[in-house]
């Protein structure tokens, strides 16, 4: 059956091309939406400039960073041994996964629904694999272990979140002079939020343009780059013209305009991190696709990336987020709980940490609960009765729906690939 690889294969690598680039564009106007909701919905800046900083952060995190959770994904999830005898059954289903996960990303987008791209492409490609092939060929240890960072991710962003939030409140705004603690404080809330985001820049994006830190290497230069960002911080906030001798009221507005500035320097982080993280969902079984039909029929675990996979990914997510991705911004920034720039920033670092912990140790984590989880957090360290329970509610209900939604369609469309192919 290799012969229709050979026959088809053009066909096929251009097919798995076309859904690859619906699949990013799914992920740019669902989770890329997520990751800049909590910047527009805490007014610290605007849908245009969202999606400009987005473009140019995405795109880095997507091309610099883009390779490390590619094989997690693609070689973790089933056992490539069952497709040795009948390579073209992987690259049916995993096309079949792409088109699958792709559908269902902007359908829930249009609902403004924060779903995870993750599960969307994991659940499609166990549908495919367990009735197409055999049940065997999942790795259902690592589908349970996935399914147990559902309540792991939300729950550690949720908490760092508390946590940074609770901080904020008892050293800036629960204090005599909220405007002087904030000159003081944030800088070293920057320096934090430069700390996480060039270490998982250095771990994670410069493997893949040939510079290698060691362990200590990686951590002295984050430290550096953290104490540069908290310098510059401290430089930005004595430029800004406000008076110490406003009431408090008008203080509070004040610091959240230093709080505003730092959820920009968040937005470039969380995108960044993001483009990094989920570019994989769109790229890994396309790279798959593709190493399978230009290899005969070998299936390796480790694909080389070709050229134009990763800039497809990244172009993909851009466009889906300029066209597509206001009305998960809305659900996330404005819908579950009321958000400040001082709020947006404790949910926004949080989630940045929790997936540099988790891109650490490869686990493919969602980008959304992560987020939602960390908005939540926020949330609750204001009582329960400042989260609108109806949007979370919806938002788990669609959480859970998604990896049978993903399954179901990737199977019908595996038998239809096969079919016309074979």
């Amino acid at each position: 059956m290799v012969d229709v690889l050979v026959t088809n294969g053009p066909w096929l690598i251009a097919i798995a091309a076309a859904f690859g680039f619906l699949m990013a564009w799914g992920i740019g106007a669902n989770d890329v939406a997520n990751a800049m909701g909590t910047s527009v919905g805490s007014n610290a800046i605007t849908i245009k400039q969202a999606i400009i900083i987005a473009m140019i952060f995405e795109f880095a995190g997507a091309y610099l960073a883009g390779g490390e959770v590619t094989s997690t994904i693609r070689k973790g999830i089933i056992d490539s041994a069952y497709f040795v005898d009948s390579p073209e059954l992987l690259v049916y289903g995993m096309i079949a996964a792409l088109l699958a996960a792709g559908i269902w990303l902007v359908v829930a987008s249009a609902l403004g629904w924060p779903v995870s791209t993750t599960h969307s492409i994991v659940g499609a490609i166990v549908g495919f694999a367990s009735v197409g092939v055999g049940a065997d060929s999942v790795a259902w240890g690592k589908v349970f272990g996935i399914v147990g960072s559902w309540v792991v991710t939300p729950a550690i962003s949720g908490f760092i979140a508390f946590m940074i939030f609770q901080s904020v409140q008892k050293l800036i705004f629960n204090t005599e002079n909220p405007l002087e603690n904030a000159k003081r404080y944030v800088p070293f809330y920057m320096g934090l939020a430069g700390f996480v985001m060039s270490l998982v820049t250095i771990k994670k994006g410069l493997k893949h343009v040939g510079l290698h830190f060691t362990d200590l290497e990686s951590y002295v230069l984050a430290i550096g780059i953290a104490i540069l960002v908290g310098l510059g911080g401290m430089v930005a906030i004595k430029r800004l013209k406000m008076s110490d001798k406003a009431d408090r009221q008008t203080q509070f507005g004040n610091v959240e305009k230093v709080f505003a500035i730092l959820m920009v320097v968040t937005a470039c982080c969380m995108a960044f991190a993001h483009g990094s993280n989920d570019v994989a969902n769109a790229i890994g079984p396309l790279a798959a696709v593709v190493s399978v039909v230009n290899s005969g029929g070998e299936i390796s675990s480790k694909a080389p990336l070709v050229w134009w996979i990763l800039p497809l990914g990244a172009v993909g997510i851009v466009m889906g987020l300029a066209i597509f991705g206001k009305r998960v911004m809305q659900t996330i920034g404005k819908n579950i709980t009321h958000l400040t720039p001082s709020r947006g920033f404790a949910a926004e670092l949080a989630a940045a940490s929790t997936v540099v912990i988790a891109s650490g140790t490869g686990l493919p984590i969602s980008t959304t609960q992560t987020l939602v989880g960390a908005v939540l957090g926020v949330g609750m360290a204001r009582g329960i009765a400042a989260i609108n329970i109806g949007v979370v509610r919806n938002i788990v209900v669609s959480w859970v729906v998604t990896l049978p939604a993903g399954a179901g369609l990737s199977i019908i469309f595996f038998f239809t690939i096969k079919g016309i192919f074979n």
